[in-house]
């Protein structure tokens, strides 16, 4: 459907039926945003929360009619979305790997989340953009709940739904949506980090940023007894969608070691923020290019004055994420 500059408002009980197919993608499109972050926590992948919104906009365009007032336009489309995830989890998710590898896990731009709207008391619907909803870890850890548990926790605690409107989504009784979330909020507990408690949100400190310019600074380098220094013993590494979890300090900078990464050279850095979190990209030289072309996205989650886990991403992830596709040999982008 095609977007509209207008700013049509938001329909009442008269429902939808006489409603133009370009009214109605202004209508939707006001909302895609929000959406797409709410699909991208229920998938934990971008590619996937983006099928599932056209697909909610589909549903909705063809359910039109069935749209009478009894709800906002937003929480109806918000129904419609929850119903395309469950059903494309239904077909095509795999269980996460044991130790908590998600595969199919990808990285979400800031630049997008900044265009989520605001929200307010009279919105109750309206995504809470809390950093630790929005973080790799909190994504994860969600995508080791069962599907419908994985819903009921997102609509109560993130929307902050009522129970009565989550159990009319579901075709459930309020007992068993209540019940669903106790078992889902004790699910969650499991796989979130342990200081999970200490996540206060707000722009990085000062401390933070000099973290992150020291760890940018050795991996550019290729020192891994620098960057060594940098991480908790307790460190985590991955780098979906490749098979591998790597837990604990010597065990990470082995493989590093293993891997050849010391003896990389030409390396150069661009800082930016993924999820509400640092992240490092790297670009590599490439003689026959002229240029430093995309490597890996290091995306780091940093606890009490180190470095607590490393997800890492492929260059297909850069375009996405609104990075260059190259650096010059100058240095000037």
């Amino acid at each position: 459907m095609m977007s509209t500059d207008a700013r049509p408002e938001e329909p009442g009980g008269s429902g939808l039926g006489e409603v133009g197919e370009r009214a109605f993608s202004g209508l939707a499109e006001r909302h895609r945003r929000e959406l797409h972050v709410h699909c991208y926590r229920m998938l934990g992948s971008f590619e996937d929360a983006e099928d599932a919104v056209q697909e909610t906009f589909l549903r909705a365009w063809r359910r039109r009619e069935t749209f009478q007032g009894r709800s906002t336009f937003r929480a109806w489309l918000y129904r419609i979305a929850t119903n395309a995830c469950l059903d494309l989890l239904a077909k095509s998710r795999p269980e996460p790997a044991t130790g908590g590898e998600v595969r199919w896990l990808q990285p979400y731009p800031d630049r997008l989340l900044d265009e989520l709207p605001a929200g307010g008391a009279d919105e109750p619907e309206s995504v809470a953009v809390a950093r630790e909803t929005i973080e790799l870890a909190y994504v994860v850890a969600v995508q080791h709940l069962a599907p419908r548990p994985r819903a009921v926790l997102l609509l109560r605690d993130v929307l902050d739904w009522p129970a009565k409107d989550v159990a009319e989504l579901l075709g459930d009784s309020v007992n068993s949506v209540n019940s669903a979330l106790q078992r889902a909020r004790a699910g969650l507990r499991e796989h979130l980090p342990a200081e999970r408690q200490d996540w206060t949100g707000g722009e990085p400190d000062a401390g933070t940023r000099e973290l992150v310019r020291r760890y940018t600074d050795a991996a550019v380098a290729t020192d891994v007894a620098a960057i060594a220094a940098l991480l908790r013993e307790d460190v985590r590494c991955s780098m979906p969608p490749t098979p591998g979890l790597y837990i604990g300090r010597d065990t990470v900078v082995k493989d590093w070691i293993e891997s050849g990464f010391e003896g990389m050279q030409n390396l150069r850095a661009v800082l930016t923020s993924v999820n509400h979190q640092p992240a490092v990209a790297f670009y590599h030289w490439r003689e026959e290019a002229g240029a430093y072309l995309p490597l890996t996205i290091d995306v780091l989650r940093i606890t009490g004055g180190a470095i607590a886990e490393i997800v890492t991403f492929h260059s297909d992830r850069f375009p996405r994420l609104g990075l260059p596709e190259r650096l010059p040999a100058d240095g000037t982008e």
